[in-house]
């Protein structure tokens, strides 16, 4: 685990690991923005820069770099990027049909890996970063374009994700 850490001397590190946090947030951001979603490009930026920053604070002023530190911050954000996620989620019944449509679920779970994702990259785990943005792309481009053509159903009730 120490190869996560950094020392105060470690500026570049420390500025090289916040701006792909910006630019992995900006990834699942523009896909979810063309989409027409409240929770766009700045949003997701955000969340993913937030996140990283979050977790950075232990790694840089921790005295002893405990781990338990880190996976308190790690917890911490986990927790709280729920909320922000669970205003993405709209339920709405139709008229006369007491089925309630949930919408916002994939947004939800963009925000929700997009936090993850950030904290990730602000641990520097570098391949991680990489592998784990680019399965939210192909999942969040790819799958959706299956899904029109039909080669994959949609899941119940998130039609319009």
């Amino acid at each position: 685990m120490n190869e996560i850490l950094l020392s105060s001397d470690e500026s570049f590190s420390l500025v090289l690991r916040l701006i792909a946090a910006v630019l992995v947030g900006a990834v699942i951001g523009w896909n979810r923005q063309i989409a027409g979603k409240p929770a766009g490009l700045r949003t997701h930026m955000l969340v993913s820069l937030g996140a990283a920053m979050i977790v950075l604070i232990p790694l840089q002023t921790s005295v002893s770099h405990s781990p338990d530190a880190v996976s308190r911050a790690i917890q911490g954000v986990a927790t709280g990027i729920g909320f922000l996620g669970a205003g993405e989620i709209l339920h709405e019944s139709a008229e006369g049909n007491s089925k309630p449509k949930v919408k916002g679920l994939t947004s939800a779970a963009a925000i929700w890996i997009t936090a993850a994702l950030g904290m990730v990259t602000g641990c520097g785990l570098w391949l991680t970063t990489l592998t784990g943005t680019l399965l939210v792309w192909l999942i969040l481009t790819v799958v959706k374009k299956l899904e029109r053509l039909g080669v994959v159903h949609k899941e119940n009730g998130s039609s319009s994700q």
